[in-house]
């Protein structure tokens, strides 16, 4: 397998074990194969010590370097850090499978990536579509030049533009297939009207999953399913606002009440977490990673714990205009209630004037309005 042959084995026999490599779209693998992530990798990476991020060399320890490249299925490799956040990755191997076999791609079509980073998502892109058919647009302009220099030396015939990929790129449209690597909580309606009718949008949503949208005949709406669970960063330049600490502050709380259901739920299941994203779309959710406790905001002023206290018992402490731990509860009922829907049962339209999200049919199920996310990540 070449450079780096050991670390790419494993990574490709670990998803062969968790059966993420798709059966229908066998071209995935072999571009992978073709098209390495460490190609696509800067030489400087970081790496989260539990503190903040540090630098990873490559001229000064490949082999870690390496480890971060190809870490494991689920995890991605942070390529810039701006501010001391994140701002820019190659995603993790899994979620660029699963995605791009959402987008059902077939040779010839044309593509519009939002989001070119490293450039590695529109090298396979461009791997199936033949030359000349990928437009990746880019909003920073460093990580535009880089991208363009690794995909001229790959030979892989894609157009990058420097513009705000929220816009698209209507220069080159009508595309058959639209694809973004960052998160959204309201798909652009530019890229509905820049998609041929009947042509697919598949995207991150919320930060939490991501959904595969089909233009309808007439081009005025696009509609489709939640196709998996993942993190995904936002659009650059979105404003991370408050977090627990600050909204927390240091004043009693206000409200304090026992909580009779366990948390490890929290933590563990997937499609509860996603339902209350969708329910609870402004709450930021935390859990322990002994998933004992859990910590909630909405970004401004409202904010709840929910802590064990040994012997069963866990209680909750809420502090602001909301009460945030009993908005948890009903959103979870609710869940509940629909018979613990997982999160394949969901699915988004989006309008001209409105979008949203549906449970189980999009006429006549529950519906909620897709907004602006909070954030449920796996572990705190």
């Amino acid at each position: 397998m070449g450079q780096f042959g050991e670390q790419r084995r494993r990574l490709a026999a670990d998803m062969e074990r968790r059966g993420d490599w798709p059966a229908e779209s066998p071209w995935i693998r072999s571009a992978i194969d073709a098209l390495p992530r460490h190609l696509f990798a800067p030489d400087r990476l970081w790496r989260w010590d539990g503190h903040t991020y540090v630098p990873v060399d490559r001229d000064a320890d490949a082999e870690r370097w390496a480890a971060e490249v190809y870490a494991g299925p689920d995890e991605a490799t942070v390529t810039q850090v701006t501010d001391g956040r994140a701002s820019s990755s190659l995603s993790c191997q899994a979620v660029v499978v699963d995605m791009l076999d959402s987008l059902i791609l077939e040779p010839g079509q044309r593509v519009l990536e939002l989001g070119a980073g490293t450039g590695w998502n529109a090298a396979l892109l461009a791997s199936r579509t033949g030359s000349g058919r990928v437009t990746s647009v880019e909003l920073d302009p460093e990580l535009a030049m880089r991208a363009r220099k690794r995909l001229d030396a790959a030979h892989a015939g894609v157009a990058v533009e420097v513009a705000d990929g929220n816009a698209g790129w209507p220069q080159s449209a009508p595309y058959d297939r639209v694809i973004s690597t960052y998160a959204v909580g309201q798909v652009p309606w530019s890229w509905v009207t820049q998609t041929r009718p009947g042509g697919r949008i598949v995207t991150p949503w919320g930060r939490l999953g991501h959904v595969a949208l089909t233009v309808a005949k007439d081009g005025r709406s696009a509609t489709g399913w939640v196709q998996g669970l993942a993190q995904f960063m936002p659009a650059r330049g979105t404003d991370p606002g408050r977090d627990f600490r600050q909204v927390r502050g240091s004043g009693p709380a206000q409200d304090e009440r026992p909580v009779t259901r366990e948390l490890w739920s929290l933590r563990d299941d997937p499609h509860l977490r996603f339902a209350l994203r969708v329910a609870l779309s402004d709450v930021h959710i935390m859990t322990a990673a002994d998933g004992l406790s859990a910590w909630l905001h909405d970004g401004t002023s409202s904010w709840a714990t929910l802590s064990a206290l040994g012997g069963g018992r866990t209680v909750a402490h809420q502090g602001g205009p909301r009460r945030l731990a009993d908005e948890l509860e009903r959103a979870w009922d609710g869940w509940l209630a629909e018979g613990k829907p997982e999160l394949y049962d969901f699915g988004m339209t989006v309008e001209p004037d409105r979008q949203y999200v549906w449970c189980r049919d999009a006429a006549a199920g529950p519906q909620w309005p897709a907004q602006e996310p909070g954030h449920i990540p796996l572990a705190g």
